[in-house]
């Protein structure tokens, strides 16, 4: 796999969540970016969510590229959810599938 960059992750964040995700969540990948997310997609910010779901930038790009299902990740500690996780489960599907 070739080199993650904070572009290609707001590109694809946006490409998941934007018309979709209702209210907000910050992805925190510590080292990589902070992304703001909502219903007209993603920015780098550090700007309060309502839920804000923490994990390294490949558990990211793996969700959301359908390699790693959210729930399994959350399971696994890989994910950790600052919120409410039966709300941050749904916000980890959307991420993880096209329209």
């Amino acid at each position: 796999m070739t080199e993650l960059t904070r572009d290609d992750m707001l590109q694809l964040v946006t490409a998941r969540a934007k018309g979709r995700i209702k209210g907000s969540v910050r992805l925190d990948m510590p080292g990589f970016a902070k992304l703001f997310v909502d219903e007209t997609g993603a920015v780098e910010s550090e700007r309060d969510a309502d839920i804000t779901l923490t994990a390294p930038a490949d558990v990211f790009h793996a969700i959301a590229t359908g390699q790693l299902n959210a729930a399994k990740a959350f399971m696994m500690r890989k994910l950790k959810v600052d919120g409410n996780p039966m709300r941050a489960l749904k916000i980890g599907e959307i991420l993880s599938s096209e329209s």
